[in-house]
C-alpha cells in the first residue's frame, strides 16, 4: 500500500511540475486548467457509446435525427475550415518551415492566432464525439467499429497535451492537414444526411478513404523526418505522433481492405457463382426439354 501511495505522490509531483512548464498563454483557456475535465469527458463518451447508449436504445425505435445531423455536419465543416484557414494563413505570414518549426511561446499576434486555432482543433475533437452518439441514437451499431471509438476516444485527450505544451511549431502541420481532410469528410456526411435522393452525388466515398490514408502517411513522414533531422521540438511529441499515426494507419488499412478489397472479391465471386449456376441450369433445362420433344 505504501508503494502505491508513493507512486501516486511521485506522479502528482511530476504532473505539477509539468503544469509549471506548460504554455502560459493557454493556461486560462477553456478546459486547459487541468487534465481532469478532458479525461472525464472522454470516459463518459466511451461508457455511453459502449454501455449506456446501446442499453438505452435496446427496446426503442431509432431516433430520426435528419436535420440535427445535417446542421451538425455543416457546423463541423465551418469549424474545420476555420482551423485550416487560420493555420495556413498565419503559418504563411510567419514563414513557418514544413520541415522543422520550433514553438514560439511569445504573444506575437500571429503566433497567438495559431495557438487559438490549435485549441479549436483540440475542442473540435470533443464536438466530433457526437458522430458516435448519433450512431447510437439511430441504432447504426454496424458503424461503431473499434477504429471509430479508438480514434474519437484518443484524439481529444492527446491534443490536450499538444495544446498545453506545444501550441505551435510542428503541431501546426498535422492539425492543418487533418482539418482540411475533415472539411471534405463532413461535406460528404452532410450530403449523405440530406437523404437517399442525394446518394448519386456520393460516388467518391472510396476516394475519401484513400485521401485519409494519404494523410496518415504524410503525417508519419513529417514526424519521421523531424526526428532524422533532429528538429528542436519536444522529442516525446515526435515519437507520440509516429506511434499514434501508425496505429491509426494500420486500423484504416484494415478497414480499407475489409470494406473495398475483400468485399469486392466476395461480390465478384458471388457474381461468378450465380452466372455459372444460371448457365448450368440453362443447359440442364435444355437437355430435359430436348428429350421431351423427342
Amino acid at each position: 500500500m505504501e508503494l502505491v501511495v508513493d507512486k501516486i505522490n511521485h506522479f502528482n509531483e511530476f504532473y505539477n511540475w509539468a503544469l509549471s512548464v506548460s504554455d502560459k498563454r493557454v493556461e486560462n483557456w477553456f478546459l486547459m486548467q487541468g487534465y481532469a475535465p478532458t479525461l472525464i469527458i472522454t470516459a463518459v463518451y466511451v461508457i455511453f457509446v459502449t454501455k449506456i447508449g446501446p442499453a438505452f436504445m435496446a427496446n426503442r425505435e431509432p431516433f430520426q435525427l435528419k436535420w440535427p445531423i445535417v446542421i451538425y455536419n455543416f457546423v463541423c465543416i465551418a469549424i474545420n475550415f476555420h482551423i485550416f484557414s487560420e493555420l495556413l494563413y498565419n503559418s504563411t505570414v510567419k514563414g513557418y518551415s514544413y520541415s522543422c518549426q520550433t514553438v514560439d511561446y511569445s504573444d506575437d499576434e500571429n503566433e497567438v492566432r495559431i495557438a487559438k486555432a490549435l485549441w479549436w482543433f483540440y475542442f473540435s475533437k470533443c464536438v466530433e464525439m457526437l458522430d458516435t452518439v448519433f450512431f447510437v441514437l439511430r441504432k447504426k451499431n454496424n458503424q461503431i467499429s473499434f477504429l471509430h471509438v479508438y480514434h474519437h476516444a484518443t484524439m481529444f485527450p492527446i491534443w490536450w497535451m499538444g495544446i498545453k505544451w506545444v501550441a505551435g511549431g510542428q503541431s501546426f502541420f498535422g492539425a492543418m492537414i487533418n482539418s482540411f481532410i475533415h472539411v471534405i469528410m463532413y461535406t460528404y456526411y452532410g450530403i449523405a444526411a440530406l437523404g437517399p435522393q442525394f446518394q448519386k452525388y456520393l460516388w467518391w466515398k472510396r476516394y475519401l478513404t484513400i485521401i485519409q490514408l494519404i494523410q496518415f502517411h504524410v503525417g508519419i513522414a513529417h514526424a519521421l523526418q523531424s526526428l532524422v533531422f533532429q528538429c528542436e521540438f519536444p522529442l516525446w511529441m515526435q515519437y507520440a505522433v509516429v506511434f499514434y499515426a501508425g496505429s491509426i494507419l494500420a486500423l484504416f488499412l484494415n478497414f480499407y481492405f475489409q470494406a473495398y478489397i475483400k468485399s469486392h472479391r466476395k461480390e465478384k465471386s458471388k457474381s461468378m457463382s450465380e452466372k455459372n449456376g444460371h448457365v448450368t441450369n440453362g443447359v440442364s433445362n435444355g437437355h430435359t426439354e430436348s428429350k421431351k420433344t423427342k
